[in-house]
């Protein structure tokens, strides 16, 4: 019997059928997207040749293109459909948008920058900003005395005028400012005299005074106020000022001839929206810290909240060495200044500009320069013109100037307070038991020279059981804010004080009836931010101002050491009296003695212990 044929061979028969049609039509189909796609590029190729056609050929092209098209567009996939769009859209960028973004871009003004990032410049918060004009009205006031070798004696006056608005009015007795630049000084950034000039001084950008009349007109509405007056024989001059942010140029808004009752001087007021706060950082802190510093200042204050007059008097009536304007020095001139100093010199050899355009430069140092140069592969003559030296040139002369020995600057660009003065200012503002100060020899960093100087207080009014009271100075200018992340903090912390008989844990200030003063006096001072909160920390710097605390430390350490001797001896002498009237009788028995006698001998015996234990 012949086996039955199953439907399962037939079904196979019916699929390997079936999908040889569908791999046939699947070929037609890919053949004919093939062939549309290459009528769409022959279009495209052959579109200027069709303008050359007859009408009746270009009619019958353009069915035959649109039958491909409508043909294509059936069967092609929605996937490439996607990967042609793609390909087009990258093939064919947004016309215009350089255009569009090159009308945004346009020039910002400092003064527009300042008045978005106020914080950069102090003015954070109303309390900061109360403390931040006080500080660069005072520091532009003492400047400008100095320098016209004048006494200072400022008038400070802080009034409420609302809640969180006060009114500040500072006036100095300085040599005065012309008419023609009072605008420019108060209401305008970045301009001033110091910036350039290579010698101590407060201020260095001219930004200060000119920022807080800005953040005052920005956060209440109103104009500064500057009266000046330059002589008894003129009269003095008002101006009410506002500054174009956008331009950074000053507006006068009137203009006017007043009497006022001083010779000579300049006064400023500005209104703000600030808060006045008692405390560390308060201005009656300020005053107290300025004072320590400029032992030559008298300063008047009008206290905001019970307006009484409190005077700061002055120590002393000589005023500081002036400072003189030095030469920058090679070692601390970069690569790009160099350069441009050689394009922008006037003299004729390269070795006149050396010894013409820095200080510390003379002739026998221009030719170990000139040896240094030839060690490195490259003799560079120095009787060449400036502006004819390459790069490369330049390049090795650079590398020779750091390589040569040449003495430090001079240090007569810098006003130190003095030992003797930071004393009698310490006994003045603390009566402490023992004040120590110190000044370090002049050091360098980066070509500019700076001093270091250090005071310590101890005892006497100053809390025992706190941690010691710190007081940092750049350039005779208190610093009140960021302690932790200023260089003279760091240069306390790091200092071994229990080597000196003074508390302290690991990381943390000493503890004890201890206050510390720090000053560094420098051409340019490394503030970490152009607020002038806090120094920064070059390795330079650190070092002399560890070196200038461990002296002083050392000097403290032998006083409580032998603080603590005599009071070790003092316990033990009064501890030896206490038996001496026993011994007295012990001796009277012994040796029959009448009471006249041992009473003697107890005195006998006091006296001794009393030479014995003198110190």
């Amino acid at each position: 019997m012949s086996p039955k044929k199953t439907p399962v061979k037939k079904s196979s028969k019916k699929k390997r059928t079936r999908k040889k049609v569908e791999e046939s039509t699947g070929k037609t189909a890919r053949k004919k997207r093939t062939r549309s796609v290459a009528h769409r590029q022959a279009d495209l190729f052959t579109e200027p040749r069709r303008k050359k056609k007859s009408a009746g050929s270009r009619e019958a092209t353009s069915s035959k293109t649109r039958a491909g098209k409508s043909r294509a567009r059936k069967t092609s996939s929605p996937r490439a459909r996607k990967s042609s769009n793609k390909s087009s859209a990258r093939s064919h960028p947004v016309d215009g948008a350089a255009e569009k973004m090159a009308d945004k871009q346009k020039d910002i003004s400092v003064s527009e920058f300042f008045a978005k990032n106020r914080h950069l410049l102090g003015f954070d918060s109303p309390a900061r900003a109360l403390l931040t004009t006080v500080r660069e009205a005072i520091d532009n006031s003492l400047d400008a005395c100095e320098e016209a070798s004048i006494l200072p004696d400022l008038f400070l006056e802080v009034k409420a005028t609302a809640v969180d608005q006060h009114l500040i009015t500072l006036r100095d007795n300085g040599p005065g400012i012309v008419r023609d630049q009072l605008p420019r000084v108060f209401a305008r950034l970045l301009y001033g005299s110091k910036f350039h000039a290579r010698k101590q001084t407060r201020g260095q950008q001219g930004i200060g005074i000119s920022a807080a009349g800005m953040y005052g007109t920005l956060t209440t509405g109103k104009p500064m106020r500057v009266v000046s007056r330059t002589s008894r024989r003129k009269p003095a001059v008002e101006l009410i000022l506002t500054m174009d942010v956008a331009k950074n140029q000053p507006v006068v808004r009137k203009e006017s001839e007043i009497d006022v009752d001083w010779a000579h001087g300049t006064e400023v007021q500005i209104e703000l929206e600030g808060t006045y706060k008692k405390g560390k950082h308060s201005i009656d802190s300020f005053l107290e810290q300025v004072s320590l510093a400029n032992p030559h200042l008298q300063i008047e204050y009008h206290s905001p909240v019970d307006n009484d007059l409190i005077i700061y008097e002055r120590v002393t009536r000589e005023l500081p060495e002036p400072p003189l304007e030095i030469l920058p020095h090679p070692h601390g001139v970069e690569l790009g200044l160099l350069m441009q100093m050689l394009k922008d010199t006037t003299s004729r050899t390269v070795s006149g500009f050396m010894c013409q355009e820095f200080c510390r430069v003379t002739q026998n140092v221009v030719r170990k320069i000139s040896d240094e140069t030839e060690a490195l592969g490259r003799r560079i003559d120095t009787e060449r013109h400036p502006r004819r030296i390459s790069a490369k040139d330049v390049k090795i002369l650079h590398k020779a100037i750091a390589q040569t020995r040449i003495m430090a600057p001079p240090t007569n660009c810098l006003s130190p307070i003095g030992e003797d003065l930071m004393a009698k200012t310490l006994r003045r503002n603390f009566d402490p038991e023992l004040v120590i100060t110190v000044t370090r020899q002049p050091s360098v960093y980066r070509g500019n020279p700076f001093q270091i100087e250090a005071g310590i207080a101890w005892g006497g009014d100053i809390p025992a059981d706190e941690l010691a009271s710190i007081y940092r100075f750049a350039n005779r200018v208190p610093l009140q804010y960021e302690q932790g992340g200023c260089a003279i903090t760091n240069a306390i912390v790091g200092t071994p004080w229990r080597n000196y008989e003074v508390q302290q844990a690991r990381g943390a200030l000493p503890s004890g009836p201890l206050a510390i003063l720090v000053h560094i006096a420098s051409v340019w001072v490394p503030f970490t931010s152009e607020s002038k909160k806090a120094v920064a920390h070059y390795e330079e710097i650190l070092k002399e101002m560890r070196l200038a605390i461990m002296e002083a430390g050392r000097k403290l350490a032998t006083h409580l050491r032998r603080k603590r001797r005599i009071a070790d001896a003092e316990r033990k002498k009064d501890y030896i009296k206490i038996y001496i009237p026993q011994i007295g009788l012990a001796l009277q028995d012994i040796l029959d003695l009448s009471d006249r006698q041992r009473i003697t001998t107890e005195n006998k015996l006091a006296d001794v212990l009393e030479r014995s234990r003198k110190m």
